[in-house]
């Protein structure tokens, strides 16, 4: 198993260098880098225009040469692209995400200020999603071909089938604003520093509803089919059979002899199913509720081309999936002691 281990750690490296040098890569082929911006305001802030182009500026026509050659410094582009590229593996390599362009601000104190509303969708939608949908999909095998699953099989799939963010307008329209049940934006009131402790669970919960409600009803969906998947396959074994014939009770055949072998394809996804709800499918909530979280972050850094932050986010969830996705494979181990990886 320690071998095991090493060897799996030891190819996250060269995967890792994989995905930053075909970003890094891209990155230099996008136009509008933060030189062209940063010339495209001051230009626009004097009535003039500038041209787009990649990472060397090609529409600085008219512009001091020295002036451009600082400001090529003051973003690191003076250098070659390869120099720049050893240079943040470097700090990567340290854990030094950078510095953002325009924010002024550490990666690092960015990512840590995002996180709150990131983990507060995050862990709402983890936990709400499995503990919805394995009860239902136990349910579900349990009652296979009645009218209960027939129902909830249609539930669940017209749920999945509509996205999260359609979802979430047709909520912000109905609840929010036409009957005006919950507010529009935000995590928290404007006041919610002057409310007791009490007040400020209820405010917090009143605001968080509709955002995970929008990404729940689909997030739990191929959960429950899958746990009535897996207990259908588990409940038709010869164990089960003889279970039953000795006179154990169904509830004691269920949960104590089916219910640990139909929870191993599950319970093994645990790890990234935790860590994707923080980082993955929030976006379009965050800007659809106006939530200032890790999704927006990502999203206006590319739109900025503030390379510092989508570098250092990228290295940071890319290297949390790697290690993920190990303790995923150790898991069946946990659960499943048949499970060898020699």
């Amino acid at each position: 198993m320690l071998a095991y281990i090493l060897k799996r750690i030891l190819l996250m490296i060269p995967t890792l260098l994989g995905v930053l040098l075909i970003t890094f890569a891209v990155v230099q082929f996008v136009p509008g880098g933060p030189v062209e911006q940063y010339l495209a305001e001051a230009k626009a802030g004097a009535g003039g225009g500038a041209e787009s182009g990649g990472l060397t500026y090609r529409g600085g026509q008219g512009v001091d040469p020295k002036r451009l050659e600082q400001i090529k410094a003051l973003y690191g582009f003076d250098k070659p692209a390869h120099e720049r590229f050893l240079q943040m593996l470097g700090q990567f390599a340290r854990f030094d995400l950078g510095k953002s362009f325009f924010q002024n601000k550490a990666v690092s104190d960015l990512v840590i200020e995002k996180l709150p509303v990131s983990i507060s969708l995050g862990l709402w939608t983890f936990f709400i999603s499995y503990l919805v949908a394995v009860p239902l999909g136990v349910a579900k095998a349990v009652r296979a071909g009645s009218r209960f699953d027939f129902v909830t099989t249609l539930l669940v799939l017209v749920g999945y089938a509509i996205p999260g963010f359609v979802l979430g307008v047709v909520l912000l329209v109905v609840f929010g604003g036409q009957l005006q049940w919950f507010p529009l934006r935000g995590l928290t009131s404007s006041n919610w520093e002057e409310l007791s402790w009490g007040a400020r669970i209820v405010d917090y919960l009143w605001h968080i509803c509709l955002p995970v409600t929008a990404m729940v009803l689909g997030s739990f969906a191929v959960t429950a089919i899958l746990t009535k998947n897996a207990f259908l396959e588990e409940i038709r074994k010869q164990y089960v059979v003889t279970a039953r014939a000795k006179g154990l009770a169904e509830r004691q055949v269920l949960y104590k002899h089916v219910f640990r072998n139909a929870l191993i394809p599950i319970v093994t996804g645990f790890p990234a199913a935790f860590i994707g709800a923080f980082f993955a499918g929030s976006l379009l909530i965050e800007t659809l509720f106006s939530l200032d979280g890790l999704g927006l972050l990502s999203y206006e850094s590319v739109i900025r081309r503030d390379y510092p932050v989508v570098m250092g986010t990228l290295y940071l969830f890319t290297l949390i999936g790697l290690v993920t996705k190990l303790i995923s494979d150790l898991c069946y181990v946990w659960v499943d002691p048949r499970v060898r990886f020699d």
